[in-house]
């Protein structure tokens, strides 16, 4: 029987849940044991595991980076590191920044291995190789320096065999494709071979809801957002806050949607918040009589837990779990986050997948795909959604059949 809202879930589909809930307990036993339960992105999506973006280069667009442990360790996967509007110091990944954060958590939360949760929070291509392009800082990122970093990219891509550009930033103003500099930059990108891949932005709630470039542009494949409830239930999803079309040349965006709350993504090492997430994560599984002896050998870390350390064990655990929530913790490593800008990536990885599997792919291909493939939220409305919701394994399949049509058409 075929399934319609309002159902409920079937019992195929609770069989399904319930083996990869006790697969990923066994695997994993601190998922089992905390509090909150952020689900991994290749799970949450039935992303297909043989394929992890080997020999497929991620170029990432953003206000700064991180050399994180989840790219490189064991193995660096950096091939590059290019700051476009400052000195390009490699000297810069290793320094925490405020400017750091955002670019680390996209880069981390598409091709990031997992390596500091044990394999748990790794991107769906967690073996792609990646090159960090500075267009920015957290201030600000101005409109030509997105183009500017755009067409570096072009440049460099045979250097760096670069197949995907994850955008995770948005320029100042609504403009037409026909002569904005970044879409134009955006569709010389698509026409060099380049998948770009950006996010339509998080303006859905607000009366005008502009896709700003190069989200606007035709050949881009712009991502807006889900909320799945941080389930394996489908039933249950709605859309997030993303901005959406038509933009002002008539051309309908967002043309899929992913995962843009709960999604897990790196704590950056070295600040203030990192200090906290590590103490908080060790308090909430520590014994009642060791807690306020832990706090006051770590004082200076959070004031409210310095003030808290002379309390009553449960009251101490209250504060904890408090805090976890608030600051989305997941662990002394991770936490989760929001926005289109984490939804892009997602998508950004799952292309380098169907690279992976189908090497001799088009742009338009990949985006033909992933359109072709996607499944729209009943009840809502497709112009906020696009073609819908991406359906990794459906796209993967569909590109490895192609290939596979083809080789057999010319043997």
């Amino acid at each position: 029987m075929a399934y319609a809202p309002g159902m409920g879930i079937c019992a195929d589909c609770l069989k399904w849940l319930t083996e990869i809930q006790k697969s990923l307990q066994a695997r994993f036993p601190q998922f089992a044991n905390q509090d909150v339960k952020i689900l991994p992105t290749p799970i949450r999506v039935n992303a297909p595991d043989m394929f992890r973006g080997r020999g497929v280069t991620i170029a990432f667009l953003d206000s700064g980076y991180y050399s994180h442990p989840d790219l490189t360790t064991p193995k660096p996967r950096i091939l590059k590191y290019a700051n476009l509007v400052g000195r390009s110091l490699p000297a810069q990944l290793f320094r925490p920044d405020v400017s750091s954060w955002h670019g680390m958590m996209t880069s981390v939360v598409a091709a990031g291995n997992g390596f500091l949760s044990g394999g748990l929070y790794r991107g769906i291509a967690s073996e792609a190789n990646l090159v960090l392009v500075k267009v920015g800082n957290a201030a600000r990122i101005l409109h030509q320096d997105i183009a500017r970093g755009l067409r570096w990219v072009i440049r460099q891509r045979e250097r760096y065999n670069i197949r995907v550009v994850n955008i995770s930033c948005g320029g100042d103003y609504e403009a037409s494709y026909l002569n904005d500099p970044i879409c134009q930059a955006a569709e010389a990108a698509a026409k060099a071979g380049l998948v770009v891949v950006a996010a339509a932005g998080n303006a859905g709630n607000r009366e005008n809801h502009p896709v700003l470039p190069p989200a606007s542009a035709p050949s881009v494949i712009t991502v807006g957002g889900l909320d799945d409830k941080n389930t394996l239930e489908f039933y249950d999803d709605e859309m997030y806050r993303s901005s959406y079309g038509p933009t002002i040349d008539g051309l309908q965006k967002p043309d899929v949607i992913a995962p843009s709350i709960w999604v897990a993504a790196p704590i950056l090492p070295g600040t203030p918040t990192a200090e906290q997430a590590a103490l908080l994560s060790d308090l909430s599984v520590a014994k009642d009589a060791d807690l306020g002896e832990m706090i006051r050998l770590h004082p200076g870390i959070d004031p409210d837990l310095d003030r808290a350390a002379i309390l009553d064990p449960y009251l101490i655990r209250q504060l904890i779990q408090s805090k976890l929530h608030d600051n989305k913790v997941i662990s002394g490593y991770y936490k989760h986050v929001d926005g289109t800008s984490f939804a892009a990536p997602i998508v950004s990885s799952i292309v380098a997948q169907m690279l992976e599997a189908n090497p001799n792919l088009t742009p338009s291909e990949v985006k033909l795909a992933l359109v072709k493939t996607a499944v729209r939220i009943p009840n809502t409305d497709p112009s906020m959604q696009g073609w819908g919701v991406i359906n990794p394994m459906g796209a993967v399949q569909a590109v490895v059949d192609g290939k596979q049509a083809r080789d057999a058409k010319s043997a």
